[in-house]
């Protein structure tokens, strides 16, 4: 990346304003700069294979209902021709078996369009585990414990709590006491613990609240990036409720933040090839067993995000189900980005000089987001968006890549002796048009990384304060559950019952890889009061509160 570009992604901030207290300058004022990395602004380099990528699967989804219409105005234009003494007069003239053979083959037609065609997914419930009150802890409380354990400096200390002052996480997050212990918590015994704490938790509630039995879910799938052991906690799960030996299971682990969609879509193709059966998907990470205790600044950030956290889904591919579901799947989109080796060491986990293990954040992440995010919506657009905003986004497209004049701009940008009427045209040449995703979903639901990739999202998109509210909200009062985290910010939606019957929710995540995905929901019914155990009931009269 050239020094111009790159400086493009800095931004300033004036912070800490004061008076020196003491000293030569006692008296002086003071103040400090802080220098932060954005988001790169994606939507003013949109490429357009990615946008051919989209089409390409929307043909192949819209395939039938492209011919059926065509069918219909070929046998239109045959008949519409004919008086009706000549269409009986032509019917006559064809023996039975013709008629019959026909028939069969028109039958026969149909019966194959509906056996091959996709199977409807629908989303029952879902449920996101609530850790009990003892394990909530404000920032001043989390500094306090890992001050405790003695494993930390006061420089680290003091980097962790100016993280978490502009984190825009909350003082009713939850966290494993352990990290407060001097001894070594990254152990087997301690994940095992946390694991089954926060699964059979989010368990226990989804088949309460959806009645199915455990012995009934076909398909079953549980992710966890960091905690992997042997036995895998699928098998954990299948031996707790004491599921049956032909299950399908499956167990995801090292995919981030965003394999609860990757979850989710192996669950579908599952269900596309099982009829009639339910499937779970488990999204969880450990906090205590990914706990950082060295000194290295871009591997203590994560200590400061992550908080306890798990989500269960039932999901069924059942036609008698229809009625009774909350949702059904409309879309997924997935994009990886690890072929780029700066993509690939975004998020990485390794030993620090210390020899302790940790996540370590590279300076290059919000950039390599960006383009995982651009690639990503970009895909996503020809499936969600109205046409109108599809032909007017593809229109400026093709206006920038193969206008002569943005052509001459991209390549003289460094020059600067133009006039001022040129650089107007150039600049209206080159402006790229934002598709307005307000038009396509109703509700959004963006991975709670952090405070600033929230805002960076929302105007890059242009969404309003209350299309970014569910994942505001959710970082604050949960702070950054990983792949768990959409789920409880369209809890957050249900408990303020905004979603009704046709909306439409888009969700969407980002981890390590680089990947980014996203499933697109759809409605079927209005959700009029939260459950008794939805992790918001107890507070949602409070929020939506300022960060």
């Amino acid at each position: 990346m050239s020094r111009s570009n790159e400086q493009d992604l800095l931004s300033t901030e004036i912070v800490n304003c004061g008076i020196e207290p003491s000293g030569p300058n006692a008296g002086s004022p003071t103040f400090s700069v802080r220098v932060r990395r954005r988001l790169p602004d994606f939507l003013q380099s949109v490429s357009l294979k990615y946008v051919k990528l989209g089409y390409h699967y929307l043909i192949n989804h819209a395939v039938y209902l492209a011919t059926i219409p065509v069918l219909v105005l070929v046998f239109s234009a045959e008949v519409g021709s004919l008086s009706r003494e000549e269409i009986w007069r032509k019917l006559w003239d064809y023996d039975l078996a013709t008629v019959i053979g026909f028939f069969g083959v028109f039958v026969l037609t149909i019966c194959v369009y509906f056996m091959s065609r996709p199977r409807s997914v629908y989303l029952i419930d879902f449920a996101c585990y609530k850790p009990s009150d003892e394990l909530k802890v404000t920032k001043e409380e989390f500094i306090d414990l890992a001050r405790k354990s003695g494993k930390f400096d006061e420089e680290t200390l003091g980097f962790k709590k100016r993280i978490l002052e502009a984190s825009g996480v909350g003082d009713e997050t939850y966290v494993p006491r352990s990290i407060s212990s001097s001894e070594n918590i990254t152990t087997m015994k301690e994940g095992r613990e946390e694991a089954s704490m926060v699964i059979f938790g989010a368990l226990d509630e989804l088949f309460e609240k959806t009645r199915v039995k455990p012995k009934d879910v076909g398909v079953l799938v549980v992710n966890c990036s960091i905690f992997n052991p042997t036995p895998s906690l699928s098998a954990m799960v299948i031996n707790h409720y004491r599921m049956r030996g032909n299950i399908l299971s499956y167990n995801l682990g090292g995919m981030g933040c965003s394999a609860g969609i990757i979850a989710v879509d192996l669950a579908r193709d599952m269900l596309q090839s099982n009829p009639n059966s339910y499937a779970v998907v488990v999204s969880t990470e450990m906090v205590g067993y990914n706990w950082y205790v060295g000194r290295d600044k871009s591997m203590v950030i994560p200590n400061c995000f992550f908080r306890m956290g798990c989500s269960a889904v039932m999901l069924s591919n059942r036609r008698r189900d229809f009625r009774h579901a909350k949702y059904r799947l409309e879309h997924i989109v997935r994009t990886h980005k690890a072929a780029d080796d700066r993509s690939f060491r975004s998020v990485y986990q390794e030993e620090d000089e210390q020899g302790f293990k940790g996540l370590k954040i590279s300076r290059d992440l919000m950039e390599v987001g960006g383009e995982a995010l651009k690639t990503n919506i970009t895909t996503l657009g020809p499936l969600v968006l109205p046409f109108s905003e599809q032909l007017l986004f593809f229109a400026a497209l093709l206006r920038r890549t193969f206008s002569p004049a943005a052509k001459t701009t991209t390549s003289s940008s460094s020059a600067t002796a133009k006039t001022n009427g040129a650089k107007s045209s150039s600049s209206d040449i080159s402006k790229p048009y934002i598709p307005d995703y307000k038009l396509a979903f109703e509700h959004f639901c963006f991975h709670a990384a952090s405070k600033t990739v929230l805002e960076e999202l929302q105007k890059n998109l242009g969404l309003s304060e209350e299309n970014m509210e569910a994942s505001r909200m959710t970082l604050h009062r949960f702070g950054n559950t990983s792949s768990s985290g959409i789920w409880y910010e369209l809890a957050y939606l249900e408990a303020k019952e905004s979603v009704r019957r046709g909306d439409r929710v888009w969700q969407i995540a980002f981890g390590s890889g680089f990947k980014c995905n996203s499933v697109v929901w759809k409605a079927m019914r209005k959700v009029k009061k939260p459950a008794r155990n939805n992790p918001w009931v107890d507070c949602i009269n409070r929020y939506p509160v300022p960060l």
